[in-house]
C-alpha cells in the first residue's frame, strides 16, 4: 500500500502522464491520496477580502495563522474544489476515487493547539493563541482500509476534527505521513516540484531515518517539513519515505523504481 502526497494546484502541476501512472499503480496495490492546496486557500482568500496571515515559529518554520473564518475557507477550498477536481480527474480516467476530509467519519481527529509560540517582525519570541491549527491524534484506519478493500481509491483533503468538532486545519504533508502510519502502509511518496532533497544543487538519493533527523534542520522552508514528515512516518513504521518530482515522465512508477528521487529508509 502507497500513500501518496499531492500539492493542491494539482492540475498545472502534475505531469499529463502521471494520473495514467496513478492508475497503474492503483491496478498493482492500494493508493490512497492525500492532498494540499495552500496556494488556492491564499487565492480565494484574498478574492473574499481576507488577507493570509503567515508565522514563524521558533525552529524556523512558516505557516498559515488560521483563524475561525480561515478555517471555514480552508475547508471550502480543500474540501470542496480542490478535493473534487482530484476526484473528478481520477474519475474521469478510469479510477474509481472517493473524496472525503478528515472531518468525514473522523478519519483525522487532531487537537486544537491553544497556544503558539512565534518570532514576531522583532524577532522576539511572543505567545499568541493557537487559532484553529490542529495536531493530528488519530487517523480512523479501519475506515480508509474498508474503503480500499471495496476497491476504492480515498481522496483525503486535511481538514481534521478537534475534540470540541471544530475543523482545524493540518499540515497535508504530515497528514499523509500519519495516515501512512496508522494504515500500515509500506511507502508514503511526496510528489513535489523538484527531484528531492537537494544539496548543494546535487540530489541526495539516499538517506537513513538517522541522517535525515539530523539533516532537517539544515534544509529549507517547504522541503523541511517534508523531510519532517517523511521521519515522522518512519517513526510510526512505514517501510520507506520518497521524496519525487510530480512533473516528470509516470512520476509514481519511477520513484517507486528509486528512480531521480530522494528514498528515506530506516
Amino acid at each position: 500500500m502507497i500513500i501518496i502526497k499531492i500539492g493542491g494546484s494539482v492540475v498545472d502541476f502534475l505531469h499529463p502522464s502521471a494520473i495514467s501512472d496513478i492508475k497503474k499503480v492503483v491496478a498493482q496495490e492500494g493508493v490512497i491520496l492525500v492532498h494540499g492546496g495552500g496556494k488556492e486557500v491564499t487565492k480565494v482568500s484574498k478574492q473574499l477580502g481576507k488577507e493570509p496571515k503567515f508565522v514563524v515559529s521558533p525552529s524556523g518554520i512558516k505557516s498559515r495563522y488560521t483563524d475561525k473564518e480561515t478555517a471555514e475557507i480552508f475547508t471550502m477550498v480543500m474540501s470542496g474544489k480542490i478535493n473534487k477536481t482530484i476526484v473528478r480527474l481520477l474519475q474521469k480516467n478510469g479510477v474509481n476515487a472517493l473524496g472525503l476530509s478528515g472531518v468525514d467519519g473522523r478519519v483525522i481527529e487532531a487537537e486544537r493547539k491553544k497556544k503558539l509560540i512565534i518570532v514576531n517582525e522583532k524577532g522576539r519570541k511572543q505567545v499568541i493563541d493557537g487559532g484553529y491549527t490542529g495536531k493530528i491524534t488519530n487517523v480512523n484506519a479501519t475506515l480508509v482500509k474498508s474503503l480500499l478493500e471495496q476497491g476504492l481509491t480515498p481522496v483525503i483533503s486535511p481538514i481534521a476534527i478537534s475534540e470540541e468538532s471544530d475543523f482545524l486545519n493540518v499540515d497535508g504533508d504530515r497528514a499523509a505521513a500519519y495516515v501512512a502510519g496508522k494504515v500500515q502502509a509500506d511507502k508514503v511518496l511526496f510528489l513535489t516540484n523538484v527531484d528531492g532533497l537537494l544539496m548543494d544543487d546535487k540530489l541526495v538519493e539516499h538517506l537513513t531515518l538517522t541522517e535525515a533527523k539530523e539533516i532537517r534542520p539544515k534544509v529549507g522552508f517547504g522541503m523541511e517539513k517534508k523531510i519532517l514528515a517523511a521521519t515522522e512516518a518512519l517513526d510510526m513504521g512505514v517501510k520507506e519515505a520518497l521524496i519525487a518530482n510530480g512533473e516528470r515522465e509516470n512520476p509514481i512508477s519511477s520513484a517507486i523504481a528509486h528512480k531521480n528521487c530522494t528514498v528515506i529508509q530506516k
